[in-house]
C-alpha cells in the first residue's frame, strides 16, 4: 500500500480519468449480457525526455501569440497530428450471477431464461496516445490499457496495428506501447519544469471517438499535488489547464506554441468546468524510460498516511471523540496511519506523530513528504525529525520499495 496524502481544508469533487472506460455508465452503447461469449458492451470511461528542446523562457499571452500569427494552432495541428493516435481496448470481465437468481421461486417461472452461472462479456474503452519513438513506441496513460487484452492503435492516416504494452506504472498513471511500424512522425518534447501560468496549451485526441480533435487554451497552474485535485493514490504534480479536455482524451498531450509536448492529459474533476490535468512530460519521460529499461518503475515507500495541520485540522481532530488523537502543534504533517512491516513501522513511527522536519528542511503539507521521498529514492535514508506526546524526537528511516508492498 502506497503513502496517502488526505485533503486537509474541505473534500472536492472526484477526478475523474479520461479513458472512455472509467468515467461511468452515461455513454453506454450495445447491449451488456450476462451469458457467456454473447456479444460485447462498449461502456463509457475514459522518446523520453532526454534531450528535449527549451522552451521560449518569457511568457507570451496566447493572444499576442495569436495576433503575431493567427494560424499558430493550426501550424501546431499540421507538424504534431499525424503523431497523435486513437488507442481502442478490449478486455474481458468475469460477470457473476446474483445469488437471487438461484432461487427456487424465480426458477419454477422464469426457467431456462435465467442465466445458469458465471458469464464472460468483453468491455471497450478508447483512448488517446502520441507517437515517442520512429520505431513504433508510444506513450499513454496507465488506465488506458489496465487489463487489457487487445490493444488496437489507428494512426491518423487509418493504419491499423495491434500494440503490445511494454509496462504500465498506475502511480504516475503511465504506460509505454509498442507497435510494429517503422518511419513514423514523432512528437518534439518540451520542458515542464519551465512551465509558466498563462502559457498557451493546446490540446490534441480523440475525445468521445471523435478522431484528432483539437482545443485550445492556457496553462492555468502549474504544480497540483494530487491531493490537492482529489487523486491522493497517484505520485504527481499536475499541470492544470483550461484547454478542454473529455473522455477520450487520455493519455493525448498538451503541447506548447511551439508544438512541443508539455504534458500528458489524463484527469479532469467530476461537474466542473475549465479544470483539466495534465502529467508534466519531465515526469512522463521519466517513467518512461524506467518502464522501457526494466519493465516496471520502482517507486521508494515510507508506508504511513498523512495529513497537512492547519490550525482548523488541529481543532477538528482535538474534537473529535472517536480520533483518538490530541495534537498540541498546528504546523507539519500528521502520521494518521503506520503500514504494518512498512519502513516506516520499523523505524518506529507511530500514529499520532507529527513530522516537522526532514533532513533538516522545515515540512508543512503532506505534498512536500510525499515529493522528497521520491526525491530520494530506493533504499536511502531520511531524517526524520518528529514531535510525540510534546516531545520532539528524531527517527532514521531507510526507504523501502513500493512495488514490494503492492
Amino acid at each position: 500500500m502506497q503513502d496517502s496524502l488526505k485533503s486537509s481544508v474541505r473534500p472536492i469533487q472526484p477526478v475523474a480519468y479520461l479513458s472512455m472506460l472509467l468515467l461511468g455508465a452515461g455513454l453506454t452503447f450495445g447491449v451488456v449480457s450476462l451469458t457467456p461469449n454473447a456479444g460485447s458492451s462498449r461502456e463509457s470511461t475514459g522518446e523520453t525526455n532526454s534531450g528535449a528542446a527549451d522552451m521560449n523562457p518569457g511568457m507570451v499571452s496566447p493572444g499576442h501569440v495569436l495576433a503575431q500569427n493567427p494560424n499558430v494552432v493550426s501550424a501546431v495541428v499540421e507538424r504534431v497530428g499525424a503523431a497523435v493516435v486513437q488507442i481502442d481496448t478490449a478486455r474481458t470481465v468475469e460477470t457473476q450471477i446474483p445469488d437471487v437468481f438461484n432461487d427456487p421461486f424465480f426458477r419454477r417461472f422464469f426457467g431456462q431464461r435465467l442465466p445458469s452461472g458465471p458469464g464472460r462479456r468483453v468491455v471497450q474503452g478508447s483512448g488517446s496516445g502520441f507517437i515517442v519513438g520512429s520505431d513504433g513506441r508510444i506513450l499513454t496513460n496507465a488506465h488506458v490499457v489496465e487489463g487489457a487484452t487487445r490493444v488496437r492503435v489507428t494512426l491518423r492516416d487509418g493504419r491499423q496495428f495491434d500494440g503490445e504494452v511494454l509496462g504500465t506504472d498506475p502511480v504516475t498513471d503511465v504506460a509505454v506501447v509498442k507497435i510494429p511500424a517503422q518511419n513514423l512522425p514523432t512528437v518534439s518534447l518540451g520542458n515542464s519544469d519551465r512551465l509558466r501560468p498563462g502559457e498557451m496549451a493546446i490540446a490534441i485526441g480523440n475525445p468521445l471517438g471523435l478522431e484528432n480533435t483539437v482545443t485550445m487554451g492556457i496553462i492555468s497552474a502549474t504544480g497540483r499535488s494530487s491531493g490537492s485535485i482529489g487523486a491522493p493514490d497517484k505520485r504527481v504534480s499536475f499541470i492544470q489547464t483550461d484547454a478542454a479536455i473529455n473522455p477520450g482524451n487520455s493519455g493525448g498531450p498538451l503541447l506548447n506554441q511551439n508544438g512541443e509536448v508539455i504534458g500528458m492529459n489524463t484527469a479532469i474533476i467530476q461537474g466542473a468546468q475549465g479544470l483539466g490535468f495534465a502529467i508534466p512530460i519531465n515526469r512522463v519521460g521519466n517513467i518512461a524510460d524506467q518502464i522501457v529499461a526494466n519493465g516496471h518503475v520502482d517507486h521508494p515507500f515510507l508506508g504511513i498516511q498523512m495529513v497537512s495541520l492547519n490550525p482548523e485540522v488541529k481543532q477538528n481532530i482535538n474534537n473529535d471523540p472517536n480520533s483518538g488523537l490530541k495534537v498540541d502543534t498546528d504546523q507539519g504533517v500528521l502520521v494518521v496511519r503506520v503500514v504494518p512491516n512498512s519502513p516506516a513501522a520499523q523505524a518506529g513511527l507511530r500514529v499520532g506523530d507529527v513530522i516537522s522536519q526532514i533532513n533538516g528542511q522545515i515540512i508543512r503539507d503532506a505534498a512536500e513528504v510525499q515529493q522528497l521521498v521520491e526525491q530520494t529514492g530506493v533504499g536511502h535514508q531520511l531524517r526524520l525529525e518528529l514531535r510525540r506526546n510534546g516531545q520532539n524526537q528524531g527517527f532514521a528511516v531507510r526507504t523501502g520499495t513500493l512495488r514490494e508492498q503492492s
